[in-house]
C-alpha cells in the first residue's frame, strides 16, 4: 500500500449555507463532516454527507455543496500527487463513503486538537497518512440507519429527546437502537446526546452573549446542574478553556461592580 511520508496537506473547519457555489481545483479535497449535514454533488453525482458519511473531491473535478442547518466539516486539502494512495484511488472512483470507528475516531481526535489551538504542521502530516490508512482498510458498508437520526438531533440537541424518541425518529426499536449505536459509535444513546448538547454548550458559551442558564436550556439540561459523573463521558475541553464572550464579560464585570459598591462593612468586636 503506498504511503505518504511528507504529504503537501492543509486543513480547515469550514460551514456551509444554501446558495450553491460550483469550484474546482487541482488538488484533492477530502470532505469529512464534523456536525450537522450538507448535500454534495460531484460531476453530476450526488451524495449526503454526515458525521457517518464523508466524500472525496478529485482533483480538477467540478464540485458543489449546499447545506440548510447548522453544519461544520474538517476539509482537507491533498496534494494531486497523493492519489496514488490505495485510499484515494478508490475514493476517485466512489467519492462517496461511510466512516468507520477508525476515521471518526481520528477525527475526534483531530477536532479536539483544533478546538484548543491551531494545529501544528507536524502534527497533520503525522495525522493525515493515519487517516487514509483508516480509509483504505475499511470495507465499505451500506448506509448508516442512524444517519438522519444523528443529523436531526445534532440539528437542535436541545430537543427533549429520550431513547424512545430517538427510536421511533429512526423507526427502530429501543433494543436495537441501543445495538446499533455500539455498533457504530461505541456508546450508547444517552452518552452520545450528552456529548452533542455539551459541545453545543461550549460552542454558545464561546460565540454567543447567551447567559450561562439560557446556554444550558439550549442545550437541553433543564437546569444547570452538572451532568451525573457517573454517565457523562470525559471531557474533551472544559469550559473554562473556552475565551470568554465579550459581552458576557461585561455583564458580569458589571454585577461584580455593583454588588462591591451595595456591599455593608460591618465592624465586629
Amino acid at each position: 500500500m503506498p504511503t505518504l511520508e511528507t504529504p503537501s496537506v492543509d486543513l480547515a473547519i469550514r460551514s456551509y449555507g444554501t446558495e450553491p457555489e460550483w469550484d474546482r481545483h487541482a488538488f484533492a479535497q477530502l470532505v469529512l463532516p464534523l456536525s450537522g449535514t450538507v448535500q454534495l454533488e460531484i460531476e453530476g453525482r450526488q451524495g449526503r454527507l454526515d458525521p457517518l458519511h464523508g466524500a472525496l473531491v478529485a482533483p480538477g473535478a467540478w464540485h458543489t455543496q449546499v447545506s440548510h442547518d447548522a453544519n461544520r466539516s474538517f476539509i482537507l486539502d491533498i496534494d494531486g500527487s497523493a492519489m496514488e494512495h490505495d485510499a484515494l484511488a478508490r475514493l476517485a472512483e466512489r467519492p462517496f463513503t461511510p466512516l468507520g470507528p477508525a476515521v471518526r475516531k481520528l477525527v475526534e481526535f483531530m477536532e479536539l486538537m483544533a478546538s484548543a489551538s491551531a494545529v501544528a504542521r507536524p502534527l497533520l502530516q503525522g495525522w493525515v497518512p493515519l487517516l487514509l490508512d483508516a480509509l483504505a482498510l475499511e470495507t465499505p458498508q451500506p448506509r448508516s440507519r442512524l444517519a438522519a437520526l444523528l443529523a436531526r438531533v445534532e440539528a437542535r440537541p436541545g430537543l427533549p429527546w429520550s431513547t424512545a424518541t430517538m427510536a421511533r425518529v429512526a423507526h427502530l426499536s429501543v433494543s436495537r437502537l441501543h445495538a446499533l449505536f455500539r455498533e457504530e459509535l461505541d456508546m450508547s444513546p444517552h452518552a452520545w446526546l450528552l456529548q452533542r448538547r455539551l459541545d453545543f454548550a461550549c460552542r454558545c458559551l464561546a460565540a454567543s452573549a447567551w447567559p450561562i442558564a439560557e446556554v444550558a436550556l439550549q442545550a437541553g439540561f433543564a437546569d444547570q446542574v452538572r451532568p451525573d459523573a457517573r454517565h457523562a463521558p470525559a471531557p474533551r475541553y472544559h469550559p473554562g478553556d473556552l475565551p470568554p464572550h465579550p459581552a458576557r464579560t461585561r455583564r458580569i464585570a458589571g454585577r461584580t461592580r455593583a454588588s462591591a459598591k451595595n456591599a455593608v462593612v460591618r465592624d465586629y468586636p
